[in-house]
């Protein structure tokens, strides 16, 4: 008997590969406002394709408020009639003039470098996209290799993350004088929202729909099967389902493919020994060093926390306590655990596993809020021996935790947790998944 869930079942139907278990499924376009999610392992794998105008004035929305928040003063410092103030650019400057040069690269990198280049990128996707919609239209250069991009640099961009950390800023020189918020402080913060919404609009495959059409899968492709069990591959960019004997690039978008991310688990572990070595320095040593009247006092992340909770931030202290200290050491255990349970045949909660691997790759990058605290402060408070800040070798230490343990996530391959776990599931034990499950867009 056929497959009821054959692609010739439904003409509207196109096969897709979920890219965290491999499950090749059977997906229709969903409804305006929803999205279609894998039954087994529960990712989101489609959203309804529209032809989208808002992305592009959201982009040049951003563009405009980054431009007007880096030609305004951010936050003005007043103490005893001596003030100071800090423009955006400032936040990185100054670390370099600490001699933290690395560290002013990622700070200026993150909030600046990153989101333009995200932004300028899709505009550049976006006029691409309404040429092909013309009559002989084609596609401006680099527009593919941009599409591949896009999602790539998406975790990098933390212009949110930085406009949380002014906020924990203000909170912690608020008892030392008086702070102003400047033009650019507002201008930002639009930045950082604006740039949210555009980015949680983005959906590379329906990206891909529009640029390329829809992927057209092997005549012998069934749903309800991994794609390594059917001697195919699915492309991790654009979803297209081939041979694996074919070509090492994706016939529709010229991604690399590869059966699993090659050397993953190696990688994985490398990262997090690195990480956890660099965890040692980045708690031990001053990640900021206070001068008052000429009275030195160097702070350790730990000493930072237990200073809110001496003046009552209870708040301020738990987010830097959970950012700081429970979220790096956190994602390290759990990307520990997920490598061990890949090379393991224990039968496992595959929900759990799954939501662990998520929670894990979704929260690296807030734990920048301390580096962006640091950078803040240090740009901030100048006033020589009444009163200043410089940053403490500590802080270089904690970023680079932050970056190689989000490299390790993302060099991590959930599906080799599901290889492990069970046989191929064939039709028989996926009935019940002959319409894709929709949940409602978060977006």
């Amino acid at each position: 008997m056929d497959d009821p869930r054959a692609p010739d079942s439904d003409p509207h139907a196109t096969l897709l590969p979920c890219p965290q278990c491999d499950l090749v499924l059977s997906v229709v376009d969903p409804a305006p406002g929803e999205w279609v999610r894998c039954p087994r392992c529960l990712h989101p794998l489609a959203r309804h394709a529209v032809q989208d105008q808002t992305s592009p004035a959201l982009a040049v929305t951003a563009l405009i408020l980054l431009a007007v928040s880096l030609s305004f003063p951010y936050i003005r410092f007043e103490k005893n009639g001596i003030g100071e103030q800090m423009g955006l650019l400032d936040a990185a400057t100054e670390l370099a003039a600490f001699h933290h040069p690395a560290l002013a690269v990622v700070v200026f990198a993150t909030i600046v470098v990153m989101p333009v280049c995200f932004l300028l990128a899709l505009l550049w996707v976006h006029a691409s996209l309404s040429r092909v919609g013309r009559p002989g239209g084609a596609a401006l250069p680099g527009t593919a290799a941009l599409v591949r991009a896009l999602p790539r640099w998406q975790p990098w961009m933390m212009a949110d993350v930085f406009a949380i950390a002014a906020l924990v800023s203000l909170i912690k020189i608020a008892g030392m004088a008086e702070v102003t918020l400047k033009p650019g402080f507002w201008a930002f913060t639009g930045f950082a929202l604006a740039l949210l919404i555009t980015v949680q609009r983005l959906h590379p495959l329906a990206l891909w729909a529009r640029l390329a059409g829809p992927p057209v899968a092997p005549p012998d492709a069934r749903p309800g099967r991994t794609a390594l069990a059917q001697g195919l591959v699915g492309c991790e960019q654009c979803g297209h389902l081939q041979p694996l004997a074919g070509p090492h690039r994706c016939q529709r978008c010229g991604a690399r493919l590869h059966r699993r991310n090659p050397a993953s688990l190696q990688r994985t572990w490398a990262l997090l020994i690195a990480a956890t070595l660099c965890c040692f320095p980045a708690h031990l040593y001053p990640i900021m060093i206070t001068t008052s009247l000429g009275h030195t006092q160097p702070a350790t992340i730990i000493s930072g926390v237990l200073q809110f909770v001496q003046h009552g931030d209870w708040p301020i202290a738990l987010i830097i306590f959970t950012a700081s200290v429970l979220v790096p050491f956190g994602k390290i255990m759990a990307l520990a655990w997920l490598s061990l349970a890949a090379r393991g045949d224990r039968p496992l909660d595959m929900t759990a596993q799954m939501r662990l691997y998520r929670i894990t790759e979704w929260v690296g990058r807030w734990s920048m809020i301390d580096v962006f605290v640091v950078a803040i402060v240090v740009a901030l408070v100048r006033l020589g021996n009444l009163l200043s800040i410089a940053p403490g070798p500590g802080g270089g230490a904690f970023a680079a935790v932050v970056v190689l343990t989000m490299l390790a996530a993302f060099s991590f391959d959930p599906r080799l947790i599901w290889d492990r776990q069970s046989a191929d599931p064939g039709p028989a034990t996926q009935r019940n998944d002959d319409e894709p499950d929709t949940l409602p867009r978060h977006s």
